[in-house]
């Protein structure tokens, strides 16, 4: 079952996925500015004449036609810290090893059952953190109005630790979706970070005490759906709480930090200004390494090419790039494979890591967001698809920069096969 969210609505998916008692995994790509609770379209514009950009993912887990799991398709796991301080525990995934689960399809749900294993979490906290996690998922899927969906039956998660029926969950998201239009337009998102505007006015009508709690958490930096996963609320109720402020201009709405704008491994959006954005591509295509390696360079970025599937993983460790672009169809080791491995690793966890498809690569994005890749790029591609990706990722790189060290490449060039082009002209190659 697959389709586009203009001839059927996430509910309707949901319940069919009910009735039918369907065991497996639900993805769901959004289009733009597709999320009724991120706005409306612009003035003059409308969902027909904007750009199908896929702006994020998401998966839902049945069993049976009961949800036991729902997140993202990212492998961030900010998500899962920032309940975990609700318990003290914000620290506690640096402390254990983690199942083979979490580099298969679910990193988050992986790392949630480390904890319970390990007893650093009870199974009731676990049950509660996951029934938290599927209500705020439904609640961005239940907001679509464009994006597309496929759903495939297979195995279901394991192990679970609770599962969920679809109706109540669906009426009660439902109606507060209803609830939330109220805010419109001051407050938009639940990603939206409320930030005191107007601190003296806004003293004189509270008490100090009331006063100080709000300062604590309305810093700038702490989005609506964070404050209510840290104290364990909905994001309508903390919405409401806010809202009053917000519409006599004591508190402003600030946009989402972790959005596009901002590159995904830059945790603090402090930018890397002093850093030169260090790429590895890892492709078995002369033609694709050649090209990326050389672009890449002539923007001002540290570019490395690999050919070899097997032997680039011993490399990437040592350079530790800030950015992996790598195929997927390669012989002896495929992309799947070199990302669930490298997602298995503390130092990889956070790192972009970017699969290259082919033209019609639909289920290679769905299999690729499984194993945690951060975004896809489809062959063949050009020189600006790469730039705004890489772009989006890393910042911009610095072409005026000295000539990067290359002894560790030059070391290990003949065991791993890499290409390093000195040519100061085109390849003669295509590339998109």
């Amino acid at each position: 079952m697959q389709g586009k969210l203009s001839e059927i609505d996430i509910r309707s998916i949901l319940q069919l996925v009910e009735l039918g008692q369907r065991t497996g995994e639900l993805f769901v790509e959004a289009y733009g500015s597709a999320m009724a609770t991120g706005g409306d379209y612009p003035a003059g514009g409308t969902a027909s004449h904007r750009p199908a950009k896929i702006t994020q993912s998401w998966f839902v887990f049945f069993l049976n036609g009961h949800i036991i799991y729902a997140g993202d398709s990212g492998a961030n796991l900010a998500r899962l810290r920032d309940y975990l301080r609700r318990y003290k525990l914000e620290d506690a995934l640096d402390r254990v090893s983690v199942s083979a689960i979490a580099t298969v399809n679910a990193p988050e749900y992986g790392h949630l059952w480390a904890l319970i294993e390990n007893h650093i979490l009870t199974p009731t906290q676990g049950r509660s953190i996951i029934q938290n996690m599927v209500h705020e998922t439904l609640f961005d899927l239940l907001s679509l109005h464009q994006g597309s969906f496929i759903f495939e039956i297979s195995p279901a998660l394991s192990p679970q630790l609770t599962t969920l029926e679809v109706g109540p969950l669906v009426i009660t998201i439902m109606k507060q979706i209803q609830e939330w239009k109220q805010f419109h337009p001051h407050i938009q998102s639940p990603s939206q970070c409320p930030a005191i505007a107007n601190a003296e006015q806004l003293r004189e009508t509270l008490t100090e005490t009331t006063f100080k709690t709000l300062v604590r958490w309305v810093d700038g930096t702490t989005s609506i759906r964070q404050m209510a996963r840290y104290l364990n609320r909905d994001v309508l109720t903390v919405a409401k709480a806010i809202y009053p402020y917000v519409q006599q201009g004591y508190v402003q709405m600030l946009p989402d930090p972790s959005s596009d704008a901002t590159p995904a491994n830059d945790e603090f959006g402090l930018g890397q200004r002093n850093k030169i954005p260090r790429v590895v591509c890892i492709d078995d295509g002369a033609t694709i390494r050649k090209t990326v390696e050389y672009i890449l360079s002539q923007h001002g970025y540290e570019a490395t090419a690999i050919s070899n599937p097997l032997k680039a993983l011993s490399l990437v460790f040592q350079l530790k790039p800030d950015l992996i672009l790598c195929d997927i169809a390669m012989p002896e080791l495929d992309g799947y494979e070199i990302c669930a491995m490298l997602r298995r690793s503390t130092v990889f966890r956070q790192t972009p890591i970017v699969m290259l498809t082919g033209k019609d690569g639909f289920i290679d994005r769905v299999k690729a967001r499984m194993v945690g890749a951060t975004d896809y790029l489809t062959k063949p591609f050009g020189e600006s698809e790469l730039l705004m990706l890489v772009e989006k990722y890393v910042g911009l790189g610095d072409p005026n920069r000295p000539k990067p060290e290359k002894l560790l490449e030059e070391a290990l060039e003949d065991e791993l096969e890499i290409d390093i082009t000195e040519s100061s002209s085109t390849p003669s190659v295509s590339y998109g």
